[in-house]
């Protein structure tokens, strides 16, 4: 997938004795976005752009050692042993001898000729990679402005880290001119360096530049014109982050001291072994406990007490991702902690005043977000006709950002119609869920609609689904309405190879699938840690339909 950009220039940042001046370079091929304004306290924005950054850069997969040598030396000798092998006569072997001295200096001599050529090389990926970040980027981050706040999100290298920061407009003073909209901005490693040189003592200006929407003439320099080939994975990645953000999750408040002891912990000790993972003990009225393992040591934070209803245990995976919210911790009030269950993606909020940097992490570091985190499937589900889909999404173009709520009654709509036309829009990367106000906000991924065709199924199951239902291969056995408008389901399904299947789910009063469980071989190896089975959504679509809806 190509994406195109087009900028007047590269993004600034200009230093004085007595003022800091940040300007964006927006991408020119989208509708004018700007906005400028002065912020009051440089600082905390200094430290929320630099954890931005580290999310982008962030690659925390395996790197395999470089075993070129040790190949050509296998390959070698594995030719020596066969040379010996068929070397039947004394006087042939003793002659390969003579050549094998021979040759020894020669391949020894070669190996330091290339020797500074392998050398170098390594110095430059080395360099490129410390240095010259921008040759690893996959896309720009993409900015956003609303009438009352001013986000950046961005997506990390290995796509299993998601990071959002929002700044009111409170944080701003003297705010200029804005226009409301979204659009990538032009964010090099040379920009990061100059915000680390924000200080108390100087103002510092924000400025998504307004003139480079200007008309371009023969004096003006040529636009700086980006193509970017984006693999379907980051994009559907992307996407995913959002819908797993409005399904049900343990939340808690964490103090950023107890965050500190934990990443305290972690930097202390490195794990050779597994498992690698935090371990939440959450009972009501008490202090958070954490228990790190393979150590198994026990954190228990006296300042942060879990208010849920019932006790809960989760385990969390990628745990040293986190350490991307530690330059935050000194100016953080609070930390909000949503987990979506075990070995199942969290989401981090630093409550910063006003602002707040959410870091969303999939389950674990090997496991981004579109191979495994398929949440779109798990999302609502109601079928929305084209025409409602358009009027909810253009009710949501006229306020910038609105709770369900509140745009199904000023568009006199049923709530759940609402609901799933806004989850259909977030899933086609045009909408964004807020989680520190509880409201949709306008955000269009990119200028061109997705090929949501390619993208429509994030993984075969979904496809499968469809297949079972339209040859009448599933069978609802028993409907049980629950409280709140949700129900149960259990069902039969004839695969196509192999005995019948047995789902058997339960769909809230949001058409969100909070419980489900089946005994095919795709349930009983991975649960739900990949994603609800094919069985288990063809018997929700087959419910859907027989309720008059059509599938998508």
């Amino acid at each position: 997938m190509e994406l195109e950009h087009a900028y007047r220039r590269g993004s600034q940042v200009s230093q004085s004795a007595d003022g800091t001046g940040l300007s964006f370079s927006p991408d020119l091929t989208r509708e004018p976005t700007f906005f400028t304004g002065e912020i009051a306290d440089g600082l905390p924005f200094r430290a929320a752009m630099s954890a931005l950054h580290d999310v982008v850069v962030s690659d925390l997969r395996f790197q395999p050692k470089d075993r070129t040598a040790y190949k050509e030396w296998a390959e070698r000798a594995h030719e020596h042993d066969i040379e010996s092998f068929v070397s039947h006569r004394a006087e042939l072997g003793a002659k390969i001898d003579s050549l094998r001295k021979e040759l020894e200096p020669l391949e020894t001599e070669l190996r330091q000729l290339r020797r500074p050529f392998w050398d170098a090389q390594q110095r430059y990926f080395n360099y490129l990679y410390k240095k010259d970040y921008d040759a690893w980027f996959v896309l720009d981050p993409v900015i956003t402005v609303h009438p009352d706040e001013v986000f950046f999100e961005c997506f990390s290298q290995d796509e299993s880290s998601y990071g959002r920061l929002s700044v009111d407009y409170e944080v701003f003073r003297n705010v200029g001119d804005k226009s409301h909209g979204t659009t990538n901005v032009d964010y090099s490693s040379a920009l990061h360096d100059e915000f680390l040189k924000i200080r108390s003592y100087k103002s510092t200006w924000l400025e998504v530049d307004p003139t480079g929407f200007t008309v371009e003439t023969t004096a003006e320099p040529a636009y700086k014109e980006v193509k970017i080939e984006l693999p379907e994975s980051w994009v559907r990645g992307f996407l995913q982050v959002n819908s797993a953000m409005v399904l049900d999750a343990v939340t808690f408040d964490l103090h950023p001291f107890d965050l500190h002891a934990i990443c305290f912990l972690l930097r202390r000790h490195r794990e050779i072994k597994g498992p690698r993972s935090l371990r939440f003990q959450l009972t009501p009225g008490e202090p958070v406990k954490v228990v790190v393992e393979p150590w198994n040591y026990e954190i228990r934070c006296a300042r942060s007490v879990y208010e849920g209803d019932a006790p809960q245990e989760v385990r969390v995976w990628g745990r040293r991702r986190l350490h991307v919210l530690e330059k935050l911790i000194p100016w953080t009030r609070k930390f909000q902690v949503r987990l979506l269950g075990t070995g199942l993606p969290s989401f981090w909020i630093a409550d910063l005043g006003s602002s707040w940097f959410t870091l969303g992490l999939s389950g674990w570091s090997a496991n981004d977000w579109s191979r495994a985190a398929h949440f779109d499937l798990l999302a609502p589900r109601a079928e929305v006709d084209e025409v409602t889909a358009h009027r909810v999404f253009s009710g949501l173009k006229e306020t910038c950002f609105e709770s369900v709520d509140a745009l199904a009654k000023r568009l006199d709509l049923d709530r759940s119609l609402v609901l799933s036309a806004l989850q259909a829009s977030t899933q086609a990367g045009r909408s964004i869920f807020d989680l520190n106000k509880n409201v949709y906000r306008l955000r269009e991924l990119t200028r061109e609609p997705l090929p949501m065709e390619q993208l429509r199924f994030s993984n075969p199951r979904e496809e499968q689904a469809l297949a079972l239902v339209r040859e009448e291969k599933v069978t609802i056995t028993s409907v049980e309405e629950r409280e709140g408008g949700g129900v149960r389901l259990t069902g039969r399904v004839q695969r196509p190879r192999g005995r019948p299947a047995n789902p058997d789910i339960t769909i809230d009063g949001d058409e969100r699938m909070v419980r489900a469980q089946c005994d095919c071989h795709h349930y009983r190896n991975n649960k739900l840690h990949q994603g609800p089975c094919d069985c288990m959504l063809a018997l929700r679509l087959l419910h859907a339909r027989r309720g008059g809806r059509k599938e998508r």
